[in-house]
């Protein structure tokens, strides 16, 4: 199979005309080789002249340029700051708001039924309390 596949491609080239590069005629413009432009142009070569000195000092392909490395540092930088401002005008909402938050916070307040000194109270002396408690009441009991 393979050999008929050569000797189709041996006929099918024989059908082909062939320059004779040999014998040029000195009135025709001879051909050059095309450049391919992606290695022609000016950053390419910028690219592979930096990535040779890499090399050579012994970086590796993923180390950064130092000027790279510090516009992304500032970029990164910049959007955390835009964050953060973006939360901060948030955050500073309109003087009636604002007031608003006041009074709600203040009403809270008012509702919470406030703490009494005994909840302050370390433990041990409410369990004590509570023992007077019962100890007064099973007196009561035995006086009915």
């Amino acid at each position: 199979m393979y050999s008929e596949i050569q000797r189709e491609r041996a006929d099918i080239g024989g059908l082909m005309a062939r320059p004779e590069y040999r014998e040029w005629n000195p009135e025709l413009i001879k051909p050059k080789k095309l450049l391919n432009p992606v290695k022609a142009s000016r950053s390419h070569q910028e690219l592979h002249r930096e990535l040779l000195m890499n090399h050579r000092r012994g970086l590796g392909v993923d180390s950064k340029p130092e000027l790279q490395r510090v516009l992304e540092h500032r970029r990164r930088n910049q959007i955390i700051k835009k964050k953060m401002e973006e939360l901060e005008a948030k955050r500073l909402q309109c003087p009636f708001e604002q007031e608003l938050l006041r009074r709600q916070q203040r009403l809270n307040q008012l509702e919470k039924p406030p703490e009494k000194e005994e909840d302050r109270a370390p433990e041990f002396i409410k369990v004590r309390e509570n023992l007077r408690r019962i100890t007064t009441l099973t007196s009561e009991e035995r006086v009915l």
